[in-house]
């Protein structure tokens, strides 16, 4: 099996588990949010220099991340790896490649704690809209998965505050991200402010 076929598998096998089994008022965690994750991660990588089967697993990761949604909220890194675990050991993918896939998958629970190259890939891209000029619209759709699925309510200040602190405290870890993405996540961070300010 080549490097195209398998991450052709995965993308089919994980477009349709998202599109068949994610609850219908999951907002931000949806399949577009993975398919931007792959995307960012493919992004990253390229400027990371990664080698083809760093570019694979980094890849894989990005499919599966969010796979857990479809069973489980809280924790959803642990059914994200085991739905991952599964299909690629029927698929006779390498052990020791599942492992790396599977702590990319851990790298992004928050709060984030990569420690290899894959995983900070994968770490930046999955927080890769804190720098989108439409952030506005991403966060209000996390605002309304917070208070669904962890009955978590706030008010506009309030969540306009929670966000000035997450971008305000959160650095990426890659070169591209520390030398590009920061610098574009600030001009979110200074539209917080101005909201802050007012």
């Amino acid at each position: 099996m080549t490097n195209g076929d398998i991450i052709n598998i995965v993308r089919d096998y994980v477009l349709e588990l998202l599109s068949g089994k994610l609850p219908n008022d999951i907002g931000f965690h949806d399949v577009m949010h993975t398919q931007e994750v792959v995307k960012a991660a493919i992004e990253i990588a390229g400027e990371c220099h990664f080698t083809p089967k760093q570019l694979e697993i980094v890849t894989l990761a990005a499919w599966f991340h969010d796979c857990g949604y479809t069973t489980t909220y809280t924790n959803h890194e642990d059914s994200s790896k085991t739905i991952a675990a599964d299909f690629l050991n029927r698929n006779n993918y390498s052990k020791e490649d599942i492992k790396r896939i599977l702590d990319c998958i851990e790298a992004t629970r928050f709060p984030q704690n990569p420690k290899s190259p894959e995983e900070e890939v994968l770490a930046d891209a999955d927080l890769y809209h804190f720098t989108k000029p439409d952030y506005f619209k991403y966060e209000q759709r996390l605002r309304k998965e917070f208070k669904t699925y962890l009955g978590k309510t706030f008010t506009d200040m309030e969540w306009a505050e929670t966000n000035y602190n997450l971008l305000k405290n959160h650095s990426y870890y890659t070169m591209y991200g520390k030398n590009v993405l920061q610098k574009i996540k600030e001009v979110n961070i200074e539209r917080l402010n101005k909201t802050l300010t007012k």
